[in-house]
């Protein structure tokens, strides 16, 4: 049980460490017609970052508990490859 726990730990820091840099490096082209939408743009940024992060934790988790964990070296892949997507929000 012990060996489970610290494999989600070290998987969720590791998601949670390559979702940053990757929306980070990623890049992120914000077409903006007003100031004002800026910081609405942000929010939005911000929440859909929050819900990747929550929804691969979830998954991982789950993952780990229920099948085996080799599959989660394969998710966090997956993960990664999605996360690394150009991200163009335009409003």
């Amino acid at each position: 049980m012990l060996v489970v726990v610290v494999v989600v730990v070290a998987a969720v820091v590791v998601t949670l460490i390559v979702v940053v840099v990757v929306i980070a490096a990623a890049p992120v082209e914000v077409v903006v017609e007003e100031e004002e939408e800026v910081v609405a743009v942000a929010v939005v940024v911000v929440v859909a970052v929050v819900v990747v992060v929550v929804v691969v934790v979830v998954v991982v988790v789950v993952v780990v508990v229920v099948v085996e964990i080799e599959v989660v070296a394969t998710l966090i892949l997956v993960a990664v490859v999605i996360t690394a997507a150009p991200v163009e929000v335009v409003i």
